[in-house]
């Protein structure tokens, strides 16, 4: 009951034609569709055989179901660089708020010290206010 072990070549040559079967609808498993599970029972490997010692076909695998490993890597990269021109806007925006705010802490303070400067001129009582003088 010794088998000889396939070579790396024959390996590849019956996942390709496992991909092969699986497409044209003539799977020994009945299979359907191509994906990694499929593609592994068809041509009577593991699933993760495919994964680690055959990354073409893994990623041959992977173009049929609309998933290349450079798709999904430009689609991350692009939602990378959207998401880090929003940060840099809001950042923007922030430090904007920020400046108002601290402007508008000022211009507040130094009417409160105005108002207190009156209140405190009122309070002393030899002050009068003026009437209206007509202009």
């Amino acid at each position: 009951m010794n088998r000889a072990r396939k070579t790396a070549e024959v390996r590849e040559k019956e996942l390709k034609l496992a991909i092969f079967r699986i497409e044209r609808g003539r799977a020994h498993t009945k299979a359907t569709k191509v994906n990694f599970t499929t593609v592994a029972l068809e041509a009577g490997v593991s699933a993760s055989l495919i994964h680690n010692c055959y990354p073409d076909i893994a990623e041959q695998i992977r173009s049929k179901n609309g998933r290349s490993s450079r798709q999904q890597r430009d689609a991350k990269q692009n939602e990378l660089t959207e998401e880090k021109n929003k940060s840099k806007q809001l950042r923007s925006d922030l430090k904007e708020a920020q400046a108002m705010i601290a402007n508008l802490a000022s211009i507040n303070e130094t009417l409160l010290i105005r108002v207190r400067t009156l209140e405190a001129a009122i309070a002393g009582g030899n002050v009068r206010a003026f009437s209206k003088m007509p202009v």
